[in-house]
């Protein structure tokens, strides 16, 4: 939201109350309050005129949180984002000229305006990671703004930028990876993927400074990153308060920890879900002829399918959710689903939180009171999707009991996992929620109540560590109910770099795991387009070929098509043991599998911008080919860096430019890394220990590494250390594994007990 027009003046009917002067302070429990006015000192005189109460305190360590308010008397209506504290006391000390308030190594510093100051001496708040100046706040920053053209109110808080400072973050959007420039409102919209909308909004972002920027509340709240003030960060939200948090760590994923403690973390995903899934696609016709025929034709080829997933039309057309089958093409869902699990697959369903008029559900929804209602008490109805649907109301119980009754009675006919689609399009006007709240914030927090109840469904149903949906809309905190697809680009390769941005975006606003259409939504790709864009998809945290009208099997596009796609999944499911232990780290302590460069090298000044590469967990960087030439130009950071699959080695802190076949990409390992590879390839879900092999990859004098492999609980199964010294490399189990070998410079060590490798 902008206010401003230019520096000096505001735009036509708006007026600010600024955070200038300090009248009083008081400190208890735990929150340290400053009554702030306009003016620069305080004046006893003074009658009325408006006041910011501006409120301190912390909820964990390194975390500070600040809460402006200009009438507190305002009756709270939920939702509200649930947040998690570790019983951090904020530690309030006083000098002669400032305020100093600590949550750990964060401090902020808030100045004392003198009593007769000069013109611009006014309020400053400073804030401090260790002794590094992180951001500040100073005259006509922290406002009370009311507009007369529209009848509304906000509060807004500006953040001095540095120079060099770069901005990530914000959800799940399909442009520029670094916002500054942007306006970003937090408003869900089912806009598709070619434009500044997103599916997935989180008032969450991350400055190239060291410090994380959490604005707590499910509104729309807006930011203005170098568009209203272009030295600062505006952030703002309408009604009579604001509350943010800055969160500071040493290093990004010491951020993202801090975050995702107080906003959640991603449940661990069982290990089948991160195999290949393959759809019927959107719109198109399917029976059980088709789908078998599509399972055949992996199988025919040797392609390793983890699960398949029916896409809209398992129920009759415009009866969608009725959770029902359609009887004139699958007769006996249960018994087709126990032959496809006879052969090892696991089933996935599309839903959404929507009933239409002609499902068999909706005359008891509507009854019980389980749809959205107007204020005089109609069901809210729209014939926008589905004719005349009604739309789940989470916040009543019984709704979501309702809701979860169904699911079950899917999952016992052999059903493991749902897509929740949509979620975005939720009406904000006349609307009455069960619980009462508040429709405007419900608009965004609609996906987490949705999401939470079918991932809690399946999660009650196959237990913990088993449970997994694949979900289009989110918001803070969504990020617990794994794993989030990309929503619906298109076949071509702007469409496929946009969706990297996307999902680089989403792990930055603190999602662990995410995947994508792979090939493309809308339209049909090319061959070309198909073969890299498998490459990509199978070196992301999840791997699904769908589309709209097309089906994507790969035997469609090309004879190359199938034999590109089975190398992809074969390696990736080599790779099982390293990439489930990443997903641990994304599941216990935050770390989003897949991030920008920025993320791992913060100190290169060569990697802010970049969006056309990754790192996929700890040690591995990937660069998509995104020409029809196959050339890619892509950075490495320093070291030494070892292409995964030609072994070619790139020295780093330079530029590359190559041409790949459609069986290669940059897919470069970080020196020093020590990379358990596992020894089938046919599936996902086995154990990692057995056989397993490490490949050692620059190893530097002095380091030790300790590599855990994970079991299917994401517990440790073994550990393995790694040492260099003297320049002898030994290899140390911690307990004997059958088949452990290394490879180190290009040879195969037998691995027992402790073993040096020459």
């Amino acid at each position: 939201m902008k206010f401003r027009n230019g520096d000096w003046l505001l735009r036509r009917g708006v007026t600010a109350t600024y955070a200038n002067g300090i009248r009083e302070t008081k400190h208890e429990a735990g929150v340290f309050t400053l009554f702030t006015t306009p003016y620069p000192s305080p004046d006893r005189t003074a009658v009325g005129g408006s006041m910011l109460q501006t409120e301190f305190f912390s909820p964990a360590e390194n975390v500070l949180g600040v809460r402006l308010t200009h009438f507190r008397g305002v009756r709270k209506t939920g939702p509200e984002f649930g947040l998690s504290s570790d019983g951090t006391v904020l530690d309030v000390s006083e000098t002669g000229d400032a305020y100093i308030l600590r949550a750990g190594k964060l401090r902020a510093v808030v100045k004392k305006p003198p009593q007769t100051p000069a013109r611009g001496d006014v309020w400053n708040l400073s804030f401090y990671g260790g002794e590094k100046l992180l951001t500040s706040s100073g005259a006509r920053s922290a406002a009370y703004y009311q507009d007369a053209e529209n009848g509304r109110n906000y509060v807004s808080q500006e953040l001095d930028l540095a120079p060099e400072e770069t901005v990530y973050g914000l959800g799940e959007r399909f442009g520029p990876l670094v916002r500054n420039g942007q306006s970003v409102d937090m408003w869900q919209a089912d806009g598709g993927a070619g434009s500044e909308q997103a599916y997935k909004n989180v008032p969450f972002c991350y400055s190239s400074r060291g410090y994380g920027l959490f604005v707590n509340t499910p509104a729309d709240a807006s930011f203005e990153i170098q568009t209203e003030r272009v030295e600062r960060l505006t952030f703002s939200a309408e009604g009579e308060s604001l509350e943010y948090y800055v969160i500071w760590g040493e290093t990004p994923a010491e951020v993202y920890e801090r975050y995702t403690f107080l906003t959640g973390r991603p449940a661990l995903p069982p290990e089948w879900s991160f195999g290949l899934w393959l759809s019927t696609s959107f719109l198109t016709d399917y029976d059980e002829k088709t789908v078998t025929g599509f399972i055949d034709g992996m199988a025919a080829r040797d392609i390793p399918l983890s699960v398949f997933h029916f896409d809209c039309y398992w129920m009759k057309g415009n009866h969608w959710v009725d959770f029902t089958w359609d009887p004139a093409i699958f007769p006996d869902p249960k018994a087709m689903l126990a032959r496809y699990k006879a052969r090892g697959l696991r089933i996935c369903v599309w839903i959404n939180p929507y009933v239409a008029q002609m499902s068999r559900e909706f005359d008891e929804a509507a009854r019980k009171g389980y749809l959205l209602m107007k204020e005089n008490g109609d069901v809210w109805q729209t014939d926008l999707w589905q004719s005349g649907m009604g739309i789940v109301d989470f916040t009543n119980p019984a709704a979501r009991a309702w809701y979860r009754g169904k699911l079950r009675e899917l999952m016992d006919m052999g059903v493991d996992c749902f897509k929740t689609d949509f979620g975005e399009r939720i009406p904000v006007r006349g609307i009455r929620y069960f619980d009462g709240s508040d429709p405007v914030k419900m608009h965004n927090y609609y996906t987490y109540l949705y999401n939470e109840c079918v991932f809690g469904a399946v999660e009650e149903y196959r237990g913990k560590g088993d449970a997994v949906v694949f979900a289009r809309s989110g918001t803070a905190g969504g990020q617990r109910f794994p794993v989030h697809w990309g929503g619906d680009n298109a076949a071509n390769y702007r469409s496929m770099a946009g969706t990297l941005r996307a999902g680089l975006s989403l792990g930055m606003s603190g999602y662990g795991f995410w995947s994508h259409d792979i090939s493309g939504f809308e339209a049909t790709a090319t061959p070309d387009l198909y073969k890299r864009w498998c490459a990509f998809g199978l070196l992301s945290s999840h791997s699904r070929l769908h589309g709209s009208g097309s089906y994507r099997v790969p035997w469609n596009f090309d004879g190359e098509s199938s034999d590109v796609l089975r190398f992809f999944v074969r390696q990736k499911c080599r790779l099982m043991p390293y990439l489930y232990g990443e997903a641990v780290k994304a599941h216990r302590v935050g770390t989003p599998m897949l991030r920008p460069l920025i993320f791992d090298f913060p100190e290169d000044p060569a990697v802010p911008y970049l969006d056309k590469e990754y790192m996929l967990g700890e040690s591995l960087l990937v660069a998509p080919v995104f020409r029809e030439d196959g050339r890619v130009r892509f950075y490495v950071p320093e070291g030494v860096w070892t292409d995964y699959i030609s072994g070619k080695k790139y020295p780093g802190g330079r530029w590359y430019e190559e041409a790949y076949d459609y069986f290669s990409l940059p897919l470069l390992v970080k020196p020093g890394a020590v990379l358990p590879e596992g020894a089938v390839e046919t599936r996902p879900d086995y154990d990692y220990t057995a056989g397993l092999t490490l490949r050692l990859y620059e190893i530097a004098e002095g380091t030790r590494t300790v590599t855990r492999i994970p079991d299917e609980k994401g517990e440790t199964a073994a550990e393995i250390t790694v040492e260099k010294k003297d320049g002898t490399v030994t290899v140390t189990p911690d307990r004997p594994l059958f088949g452990l070998k290394a490879v180190y410079d290009g040879k195969e060590f037998p691995v027992s007990g402790k073993t040096a490798l020459i």
